[in-house]
């Protein structure tokens, strides 16, 4: 359905291995963009996180991105605080959005006791109206850029929430990798786009708005596929008036997934 067909994602080649494999299996060609760059707070993110455990004593940790994960036992590995977050973690019952965060955190010797079946915040929201945990708390580590809307879905479930930013993200900044992708959006050569954050759909038009004027751009983009990997960057796509799809699952394979039926459906 896609072969010989050249299908792009807004991500690094080290954060897009599944991606690649999923999209060469299909003999298409796979195309990763690096479209951010995670700016770490450093080692103090693990003080301030073992500090929100001891003050707040949390029942759950929320865990969104394999990010988030890897940064925060990475962090606490430079410091010689690994075991100690290891405890704080397991002291309180561990929710993984999706399989990639789960597979993060069992890597740490985590033990992930609930991922919901929608791998996102609303899924996420399920699973805490299934526990029936009215006037529980939460930690949810994750990165600066992220909405509001877990917080307040989960308040509105009766959850104290406590949020702690352990990164923010900014627009890749040496768009040379981009050289190839620019050229072949410019000759209609790009069959498919597959945005994976809101993040990443800001980011995408700053490091394009430096060739293309927006009109040009969205031009461009209505020649070919685009793909959001869930709601909320389908939200992002409108305010950019890009037309897209969303991935029914949340997911990498669910959006390649979404990619397939598009061109067989075409």
């Amino acid at each position: 359905m896609i072969d010989g067909k050249t299908i792009a994602i807004t991500r690094s080649k080290e954060d897009a291995e599944e991606f690649v494999e999923l999209v060469t299996k299909e003999n298409a060609k796979p195309m990763t963009l690096p479209t951010l760059e995670l700016v770490s707070k450093g080692e103090k993110i693990v003080d301030e996180f073992l500090d929100s455990i001891k003050k707040e004593n949390p029942d759950y940790s929320v865990f969104m991105s394999p990010k988030a994960a890897t940064l925060l036992f990475q962090s606490a590995k430079k410091i010689s605080k690994f075991q100690e977050l290891q405890l704080a973690i397991a002291n309180t019952v561990v929710i993984a959005v999706g399989p990639k965060t789960r597979e993060a955190l069992e890597n740490e010797n985590i033990k992930v006791a609930f991922m919901p079946e929608r791998h996102s915040s609303v899924g996420v929201g399920e699973v805490f109206t299934k526990l029936n945990a009215v006037g529980k708390k939460t930690i949810i580590p994750r990165s600066g850029a992220s909405t509001p809307f877990l917080k307040n879905l989960l308040e509105k479930i009766g959850i104290h929430v406590i949020e702690l930013y352990l990164y923010d993200v900014c627009a890749f900044r040496d768009p040379t990798e981009w050289n190839e992708f620019r050229q072949l959006l410019s000759q209609d050569k790009i069959d498919g786009i597959i945005f994976t954050s809101a993040s990443s759909v800001r980011a995408f038009f700053e490091i394009m708005g430096n060739d293309y004027n927006h009109e040009k751009l969205i031009q461009l983009l209505e020649q070919t596929k685009v793909i959001s990997i869930g709601p909320f960057t389908a939200d992002e796509l409108k305010k950019f008036n890009v037309n897209n799809i969303i991935a029914d699952v949340h997911t990498v394979k669910g959006s390649v997934d979404a990619v397939l039926e598009a061109f067989s459906l075409a």
